[in-house]
């Protein structure tokens, strides 16, 4: 008679899970650029820094704001080089909500921070 052995899976460390983490967050090229912008943010208490082989992770608890005249001084090009255009463009994916203004992008985790930006009234409609 032959024993049936029995396995069992091992327990996923990557679990659904739906509660609101409070983070948003970007990647970026992992080039001259993004490794500017990286270093202007990695000065941010709430931010933290992923390089990896070909992207950089920019991580931040609550909100964070890319201050392009920041970048530029960091970079040593004139004042409006960095701009929302040659953000996108070193940006590859984004979460979080994301609010472009002249001199700066913010980046939300909660949605509702972002309101008076988006014109999203919070109010229930009745």
């Amino acid at each position: 008679m032959t024993s049936v052995k029995s396995f069992k899976t091992a327990e996923s460390p990557y679990k659904q899970d739906n509660t609101a983490s409070n983070k948003c967050g970007f990647t970026l090229m992992n080039n001259q650029v993004g490794a500017i912008v990286a270093a202007v943010m990695a000065r941010e208490s709430n931010v933290t820094i992923t390089p990896l082989p070909s992207m950089i992770r920019v991580d931040a608890v609550g909100r964070m704001d890319v201050v392009y005249a920041d970048v530029d001084e960091a970079a040593g090009e004139e004042e409006g080089w960095f701009n929302a255009a040659e953000f996108e463009e070193s940006m590859s994916t984004h979460y979080g909500r994301m609010v472009h203004l002249d001199d700066r992008t913010i980046m939300f985790a909660n949605p509702e921070d972002a309101a008076e930006y988006l014109d999203f009234d919070l109010k229930p409609v009745k």
